[in-house]
């Protein structure tokens, strides 16, 4: 990216960087005024105006930047600008091409070009609310969906309502509080009669998981622990996707029904039909989900877990699988559920293939300590962010690495460089990268000292595949679910001491590691051994505890119907 500026924008930058926010507003307005369509203006009043405390000011600069980079750029790619603010079908066709590419900063532009034409329907307001939320702008994501609910009521389009909630403050009531209306307005208790499974005594228990895919998405680094230490002997185990094509790789005595093709009451009648005893929820509110087949009650037993840790707000779901680390939840009110603790972990994970061997912490060779961050960006929040920028300004010499597959938007990438320039940190120390696959994936761990987690949505998956590849993961854990679960994490890969009690904690020991590369390397020789040889890697001793929490959920149900049945 260029980061070249024109004459006069060199003593305003510098005296923004150095905390005279004065100077450098007026000197950006001016630069503003005198030429309106500067992109480069624009980013940085929108800087001067944050770091002043004007957040209306800064907001409007940097929605203007926005504008004039997005169609700069697109224009550049060929787009036919002019024509996207007439014609609506045109706008959106471009507004889907540029979210496929990852361009979502930019999609989400050329999206309002289009809804400004008169466009409005379903699909697009979602696809607007979903750009949002991926750059990290939670609250707006969150009212378009609102938005789109109100206009265009479905299940479906409700459901987008739920998972932004998680990326604002106080998240886990807010998502609970849109969980628990979604589930009264789609997922209203339908008797399908009574459940008649007989007690487990000499017969195997048996288990149904529900997803849309297991084999072919995220969660196979989870199931798959679990499918492959199974005890046949014991436990029927059958999986319902959508098609049963996608699930290869299972061991042959696993069941694959597919419920793809079969609407909710048909889902929940196959799998009444199949005796399942505990039937676990894999997907949560993710889009795909079949959550509203859990309403027919189609097992006597139904639990959430492994994609989520919030609520699922359904009050058909009896439990949900936490770690130990998670604590007894449900007197907080926010669980429809009964939190169920498995032990030190809530998910076993199995490190990818491919994993390159660990090295030396890569500060030793490049005198320079590269902090990164793997995970999405809608979970950079300005807590995050004011943390960052502060690491960054005590540790002089440092830079930051920001890989997602959306940060090959550079408008994206621009607004995020504006943000740590509000914060007294230079753009060029704030590097990306996009996303990538195999041992171009690994080596990327190899450019990382220390990872630096988010709040108060942390990494989960990005924290287990940081461990899993030799590198440090530094969190703030926050008092919810998601924050109890990367401390459960860390914990279980024995690195305690990586678990900061408060933002300045955090930045403290950022900046300590960062002052001492030796220790640094000592810390990275720990991280592997202690996960690889922790909780988190122990499939069989995960395995043994889910069917054991299984069979004792099943047990007190049926001593539950037994009790009823005899007064």
């Amino acid at each position: 990216m260029d980061l070249s500026l024109p004459t006069g924008f060199s003593s305003a930058r510098d005296a923004l960087l150095a905390g005279d926010c004065g100077t450098a507003v007026s000197t950006f307005e001016a630069l503003v005024a005198a030429s309106p369509t500067d992109v480069e203006a624009h980013y940085w009043l929108a800087s001067a105006s944050l770091t002043a405390g004007d957040s209306t000011r800064a907001e409007q600069a940097l929605d203007t930047a926005r504008t004039l980079h997005t169609v700069q750029l697109a224009k550049g790619l060929g787009v036919d600008v002019a024509r996207c603010r007439s014609d609506a079908a045109y706008a959106h066709e471009i507004a889907d091409h540029l979210y496929g590419e990852n361009m979502v900063a930019m999609s989400t532009v050329i999206r309002g070009l289009a809804l400004s034409a008169g466009a409005v329907d379903a699909k697009g307001l979602v696809s607007w609310g979903l750009a949002l939320q991926h750059q990290g702008r939670a609250e707006e994501a969150s009212a378009v969906f609102q938005w789109a609910a109100e206009q265009f009521r479905s299940a479906a389009v409700q459901q987008f309502r739920i998972f932004p909630q998680m990326f604002c403050d106080d998240g886990d009531a807010r998502h609970a509080e849109q969980a628990r209306a979604w589930a009264h307005l789609y997922a209203p208790t339908i008797s399908s009669g009574p459940l008649t499974n007989p007690a487990r005594v000499g017969r195997k228990l048996r288990i149904g998981y529900v997803a849309p895919s297991f084999a072919q998405s995220q969660l196979r680094q989870f199931i798959a622990p679990l499918l492959d230490h199974h005890d046949p002997q014991g436990f029927s185990v059958t999986l319902y996707p959508n098609v049963a094509v996608t699930e290869e790789g299972w061991p042959a005595w696993v069941r694959i029904h597919p419920i793809g093709h079969l609407d909710d009451a048909a889902a929940a009648d196959l799998i009444r039909r199949d005796g399942i005893d505990v039937l676990s929820d894999c997907w949560g509110h993710t889009s795909g989900s079949r959550i509203a087949v859990f309403a027919r009650r189609p097992a006597p037993v139904q639990v959430a877990w492994m994609n989520f840790v919030q609520t699922t707000g359904l009050d058909q779901m009896d439990y949900v699988l936490h770690g130990d680390a998670n604590g007894e939840r449900d007197a907080e009110g926010l669980f429809t559920e009964h939190p169920w603790s498995i032990g030190p972990v809530f998910n076993a994970f199995r490190p990818p293939r491919g994993r390159l061997d660990p090295v030396a912490t890569p500060a030793l060779s490049s005198a320079q300590v590269t902090f990164g961050s793997f995970n999405h960006p809608a979970k950079l929040s300005a807590w995050t962010l004011d943390a960052w920028g502060a690491i960054l300004r005590g540790a002089v010499s440092s830079r930051l690495l920001l890989k997602y597959r959306y940060f090959a938007d550079p408008v994206l990438q621009r607004v995020i460089q504006a943000q740590f320039a509000a914060r007294g940190v230079a753009p060029e120390r704030i590097v990306f990268a996009g996303h990538s696959i195999g041992e171009a994936y690994f080596q990327s761990y190899r450019e990382v000292d220390l990872m630096l987690d988010t709040w108060p949505a942390p990494g989960s998956t990005t924290t287990l595949d940081a461990l899993s590849n030799g590198v440090p993961v530094l969190a703030k854990p926050t008092p919810t679910s998601g924050g109890r679960n990367v401390r459960a994490i860390l914990e279980a890969a024995g690195l305690p001491d990586m678990v900061a009690d408060c933002p300045q904690d955090y930045v403290d020991r950022a900046v300590a590691l960062a002052e001492d590369p030796q220790k640094l390397d000592a810390l990275r020789a720990r991280v592997r051994p202690g996960f690889d040889n922790g909780p988190c890697c122990d499939e069989v001793g995960f395995t043994r505890r889910v069917e054991q929490a299984f069979g004792e959920m099943f047990d007190l149900w049926r001593t539950r119907q037994d009790a009823a049945a005899h007064g």
